[in-house]
């Protein structure tokens, strides 16, 4: 796949940095310009220190055109998301956007499975805004540990014609994984496409549970890893092909493959 639109570095200014749930932030930032974003696409931002120059890749969730802003979530991890969770209203960063490939749902695709886990729930967010206007028909099933991190979903379910939020501990929506339920609710929901994010132990059991029921779906995922530049160059976020010795760079190839292009 291509990237999509033009890669600029900008200065972009925190509008909101707040709390949504335990270490978990969501981050809107006033653009400079009109930016072409595409579902499922990120950006690499700076933390707020010089002492830090490697800037953080966080997936888009949410773009406004109107007032130019976008919105990311992000989970504190490290020190770069310790020290970014610390900026205020009115701060400048540095911002390299859009980057990756994004998600593209094709004109005969009409019923699609999002399936997400934790931060992954997030870059498919985006894929509801972008396409909320469709003819589409979206069955979302998005897993969270408790009914702490369930929040922000909730803005966006309205948009999925179906929704079903599963929690480690049973203490929101039912008790299970979010892929064990997209399996349970396959034959209603006969997707023409599967979107998919989450940590690597959920893709793996999305795409081991493909292949034993010999499901052949289109499914692309978006994979989440360390991205030191952002366009290829530095080769932190290299992960291997299927079936090759290739390697493919997340943030340059990606971050969106097909499942079964790419070894998780």
């Amino acid at each position: 796949m291509q990237v999509c639109g033009f890669m600029k570095e900008l200065a972009v200014k925190v509008c909101t940095n707040e709390q949504i749930a335990p270490g978990i932030y969501e981050l809107d930032l006033a653009l400079p310009e009109e930016i072409d974003f595409r579902c499922g696409q990120f950006l690499n931002l700076s933390v707020g220190d010089g002492a830090h120059l490697l800037r953080r890749p966080f997936a888009v969730m949410s773009y406004d055109r109107v007032s130019r802003t976008v919105c990311v979530c992000y989970q504190v991890k490290g020190e770069g998301t310790r020290l970014l969770s610390r900026v205020k209203e009115g701060d400048a960063l540095a911002c390299v956007l859009p980057l990756g490939n994004g998600f593209r749902i094709a004109e005969e695709q009409k019923r699609v499975a999002l399936i997400g886990g934790g931060v992954g729930v997030f870059p498919l967010l985006s894929v509801l805004q972008e396409y909320h206007e469709s003819d589409k028909h979206f069955r979302s099933y998005m897993g969270f540990r408790s009914a702490k991190f369930v929040s922000t979903f909730g803005k966006y379910d309205h948009r999925s014609d179906a929704a079903f939020i599963m929690t480690d501990d049973g203490s929101f929506g039912e008790k299970g994984t979010a892929v064990s339920k997209f399996f349970e609710d396959f034959e209603e929901a006969r997707p023409d496409l599967i979107l998919s994010c989450g940590p690597t132990p959920m893709l793996r059991a999305l795409k081991a549970g493909l292949a034993e029921r010999k499901i052949e779906t289109p499914c692309f995922v978006s994979l989440e890893e360390r991205m030191g530049c952002g366009i290829g160059a530095c080769l932190v976020c290299v992960c291997k092909k299927s079936g090759s010795e290739e390697n493919a760079r997340v943030c340059k190839d990606g971050p969106v493959f097909d499942i079964n292009e790419v070894e998780i």
